[in-house]
């Protein structure tokens, strides 16, 4: 038996464990400071704009350090919508694939119910155990817009740092993504919760039984997810020649990189 898609899956579980017990697990710990000043969701949309940069911190650093530290092992997609990107792309076997995104949703849910245990009952039902969802005045079609796009930003990021030979860096791909996500947080936030990922969403609503509009965070990031890895894919990645580099010569763009060969 090849437990070879195991070892990977398990790096996945941890990783997305780790990312939704922070993400959701930071919404809560708003909720259980403020519960005595709050009277319902509404006014607590109010009150956690005040920490909307420590959500979004703790979102984007428990992306980075999980990322950096199982990259290695299943490539630290940590996202079912990042796995479909991969998919698309031919860049994972479909095998490997279900094995990932089993892993991620199952996470997910176990994550949340350690959450539904550790927080009062007063913090959950204020926020729905973390779960992403749609403020006042955000329409689901708007809603939808908004997870397309800023998971496409991840994604997008995802395949400029860990997937292309080209790209950045990759001993830097962790904080890249990670600061992908909390700029994301950042502006989507107070708009959807800027889930940006299927799992962060599905474990909340699984264990808090709130499915109000959910499929607004599972066919917004796959869509998102999709589209970035087929962009960059296509125009970056299948390209038959390598990219001129772009500036005047007094920039320094034109001098390769360690390890890169010269572009005449």
């Amino acid at each position: 038996m090849d437990h070879e898609p195991l070892r990977r899956g398990f790096a996945e579980f941890v990783g997305t464990f780790a990312f939704v017990f922070v993400g959701a697990g930071s919404v809560l710990s708003i909720a259980k400071a403020l519960a005595p000043a709050i009277v319902n969701a509404q006014a607590l949309d109010v009150y956690g704009g005040l920490t909307l940069v420590g959500v979004a911190l703790a979102n984007g650093v428990a992306i980075a350090v999980m990322v950096s530290a199982v990259g290695h092992i299943s490539g630290g997609h940590l996202n079912p919508a990042v796995t479909l990107g991969f998919l698309v792309t031919r860049r994972i076997a479909p095998s490997l694939a279900i094995v990932y995104w089993s892993m991620q949703f199952a996470a997910a849910a176990a994550a949340a119910a350690l959450l539904r245990w550790v927080y009062p009952e007063s913090a959950r039902r204020l926020t729905h155990l973390g779960a992403p969802g749609l403020t006042s005045g955000v329409s689901v079609w708007q809603g939808l817009v908004i997870e397309i796009v800023l998971t496409f930003f991840l994604v997008w990021v995802v395949f400029a740092t860990a997937a292309d030979p080209g790209g950045a860096f990759k001993s830097i791909a962790g904080l890249a993504i990670g600061l992908t996500i909390t700029v994301d947080v950042l502006m989507g936030g107070p708009m959807t919760g800027a889930a940006m990922n299927p799992a962060r969403a599905f474990g909340p609503e699984l264990l808090s039984r709130h499915w109000s509009d959910a499929w607004v965070w599972y066919a917004g990031p796959f869509i998102g997810g999709a589209l970035a890895a087929l962009a960059y894919e296509t125009l970056y990645l299948r390209t038959l020649r390598p990219l001129l580099p772009v500036g005047p010569p007094d920039s320094g763009v034109i001098e390769p990189r360690p390890g890169d060969t010269s572009v005449s």
